[in-house]
């Protein structure tokens, strides 16, 4: 039996009968019931998408697809390396639920619609569309995001683009290994961090020898490869030229060679990961296996960084969407069950806490849905500029947040909520991932400090952001001049004295850009509640302290 398989009722042998449980939360609408999503999509230009973020809403938010989304989970990948008669093999079986799942994310361009069909909010749909696949199943949101950001890096080598390109902008799926040439679709995964290196990229041993033009002979070892059933990867490795080494190269690295030869993927094992249990993140070793450079040999960084800016945004997405998923359940819950002779949601303390889980959701959803606006081929350079600084900015500090909220959503569940039957489960080990991926704590705080000093433009971008609120809410005007005060000294300081307070730069300007955000976008009294809650003398340190006063239950009407 299932979550999602009905029990029996056995006449004359039940103990008893089941009563003040809520229903099952399936077949909703999941866009038409986010009312702050549904806001932001107009608000930030993509209104033009409602129909088909409707269209999906209703499909993620049917029995079937949390079926299926609850089973690619339930039967994890498995890697199979050899054959039955001891040839390498080197592919992982998906149990059919996650390629289910993954159609009809690519179906609904979720993956690369933004690059393939440009109109002004493009960029911004193809988040919310991301969001509401990621809000159900997160697993497969890896090679959708990794196959939206690759474009950014490979569009400019025409020698990969002009053949990789239109699979990757294709909305059918193909999941078997086939000759590139029978494949009308692809999906591109991402091999970086080795053993001895991980975040620390140019300390990779892998070496590229060139054997003519663009294309490398690779031998070395990758510690995680994701999603490694996709069609080809963004490899780093230490390129040479007969007897010159050019330095760390991006090259793409294809599963399949022209006329159908595949090309040398050693799959060692999969990762036994805390969560995102769907999709597979693999050992593999390169040993006399093909890629094509990607940019300039040597400038490897400088090529995948844009490609980095996007994958960081869609940890941005993916945390929020999951921040959803829990404020969903926890008031499906809530509001289908009674204690104490009163609904949990009309309880005072309840209603607070969920309260204050709908608010972070809403400030981080409204933080992704901005940058997403930031990336929107009609970008200013002021949005350029801004972009650089608030996408590590956001990274950190809503990444961080997603797993306490997690768990205080969880606990709304009570004991059900501490069980697999229950999607809560899943989202509270999924949500740590985001904050991991594409650099943890450290790294991002770090990278914050490196955008002021390499581009001063960033911080006067975002002063220029926060200016446009300045007057509404005393309490964050207060807090954003101290923030960009502290901005300013750290961006003249030495490396030394500044790396320490990386940390709290990184979260004061995620929470001004936040309150800015919530300014704008939000009820006013949903964004006083925000700003007093997460800055005002009397805030707290757990969910659920908010201002006395506080209207919790109009701030859950919306949601």
């Amino acid at each position: 039996m299932t979550p999602f398989s009905r029990g029996q009722r056995v006449i004359g042998a039940a103990t008893h009968h089941v009563e003040n449980q809520p229903p099952w939360r399936v077949d909703v609408d999941e866009f038409a019931l986010n009312a702050p999503l549904r806001s932001a999509v107009d608000a930030f230009g993509a209104g033009w998408a409602s129909g088909a973020l409707d269209e999906a809403g209703g499909l993620v938010g049917s029995a079937d697809f949390q079926r299926d989304a609850h089973l690619s989970n339930v039967h994890t990948p498995v890697a199979h390396t050899h054959d039955r008669w001891g040839f390498r093999l080197d592919e992982v079986e998906y149990d059919p639920s996650y390629h289910r799942v993954i159609a009809a994310a690519l179906a609904r361009g979720a993956h690369t619609s933004a690059w393939a069909e440009p109109q002004p909010g493009a960029h911004t749909a193809r988040a919310a569309m991301f969001m509401l696949f990621a809000q159900v199943e997160p697993g497969h949101a890896c090679p959708v995001s990794m196959t939206h950001a690759a474009v950014a890096s490979i569009k400019d080598s025409p020698w990969i683009a002009q053949e990789w390109l239109p699979r990757v902008y294709s909305r059918d799926y193909e999941p078997r290994l086939l000759p590139n040439e029978q494949k009308r679709s692809a999906l591109i995964g991402m091999a970086m961090t080795e053993k001895q290196g991980g975040s620390d990229v140019r300390a990779g041993t892998t070496v590229g020898t060139s054997m003519g033009g663009h294309a490398y002979q690779l031998t070395g070892h990758k510690w995680f490869c994701s999603a490694p059933m996709s069609d080809g990867f963004l490899v780093l490795a230490q390129t040479r030229r007969g007897a010159t080494d050019e330095g760390l190269s991006c090259l793409f690295v294809p599963r399949t060679l022209p006329h159908g030869t595949r090309n040398v993927f050693r799959i060692q094992r999969l990762k036994d990961k805390l969560g995102n249990r769907a999709n597979a993140s693999a050992e593999v070793e390169f040993d006399g296996t093909v890629g094509l450079v990607v940019g300039e040999p040597g400038r490897g960084v400088r090529t995948i960084i844009e490609m980095v800016q996007r994958t960081r945004l869609d940890c941005v997405l993916g945390t929020a969407a999951g921040m959803r998923q829990s404020v969903a359940e926890a008031l499906w819950h809530t509001r289908g069950r009674a204690a104490f002779g009163a609904l949990l949601v009309d309880q005072p303390v309840m209603t607070a806490v969920l309260a204050d889980l709908a608010l972070e959701y809403e400030a981080a959803m409204l933080t992704g849905m901005r940058l997403a606006q930031l990336f929107e081929d009609e970008a200013s350079d002021r949005d350029i500029a801004l972009r650089r600084l608030a996408t590590p900015v956001s990274k950190y500090w809503v990444c961080k947040r997603g797993p306490h909220h997690a768990y205080e959503a969880l606990e709304c569940l009570g004991g059900n909520g501490y069980t697999e039957a229950f999607p809560l489960a899943r989202r509270y080990r999924e949500q740590p991932v985001m904050a991991i991926w594409e650099g943890s704590g450290n790294v991002i705080a770090l990278d914050v400090l490196r955008a002021l000093t390499r581009d001063s433009t960033s911080g006067e971008a975002f002063a220029d952001e926060l200016a446009s609120t300045k007057g509404l809410s005393p309490v964050l005007d207060a807090h954003a001049a101290r923030t960009l005060s502290l901005l300013s000294r750290l961006a003249r300081a030495e490396t030394a004295d500044a790396q320490p307070q990386a940390r709290r730069l990184s979260e004061d300007l995620a929470l001004a850009f936040q309150g800015s955000l919530m300014l704008r976008h939000a009820p006013v009294h949903d964004a006083e509640t925000f700003i007093q809650a997460r800055l005002g003398d009397d805030r707290g340190q757990q969910y659920g302290v908010l201002p006395a006063g506080t209207d919790a239950a109009a701030i859950l009407a919306r949601h």
